[in-house]
């Protein structure tokens, strides 16, 4: 008669299913199958931890919601993890955000901006001249993209 294998984890380990467990010990987040420590990553390591849940519940050895309750993350974004690495595979997670440009602010727009504030233009002014949101002209200043000419103060008498 066959003999089952009991589902064995280390001490201290908190269960994700019966047959897959995590740690966390001096910072690092163990993951076991049984007593065989299958991954490791680091706490505040987000994007293994992405993905190694993802890749957990995409090959079927955890439910989505089992993650969700495991780790008190919320069930969106563990939905969201295993379409990342469903469509893009693992490389997905550690890869740089892609950013978008500034697509109002060009360097043209900028440097038209920059003639009229040279010419002692204010944000209002020069935003309804160029046909853009004044509080886009804002952002741009406070980033120093742009520079206002500093008004002379004439001290009273």
């Amino acid at each position: 008669m066959p003999q089952g294998q009991l589902p064995f984890f280390p001490l201290g380990s908190t269960d994700i299913t019966s047959v897959l467990a995590f740690t966390k010990q001096e910072g690092k987040i163990t993951y076991f199958n049984g007593l065989m420590p299958v991954f490791v990553h680091d706490e505040k390591d987000i994007a293994s931890f992405q993905m190694i849940t993802a890749q957990f519940c995409a090959n079927g050895f955890v439910k989505q919601a089992e993650i969700a309750r495991a780790f008190g993350v919320t069930p969106i974004s563990v939905k969201r993890a295993v379409k990342r690495y469903r469509e893009h595979g693992p490389s997905v997670f550690f890869q740089a955000r892609q950013a978008r440009g500034t697509a109002i602010l060009t360097p043209d727009v900028i440097a038209q901006a920059q003639q009229l504030f040279d010419k002692g233009g204010e944000v209002p002014e020069v935003a309804r001249e160029l046909g853009i949101k004044p509080n886009t002209l804002s952002k741009a200043v406070k980033a120093g993209r742009l520079h206002k000419p500093v008004k002379k103060k004439i001290p009273p008498r």
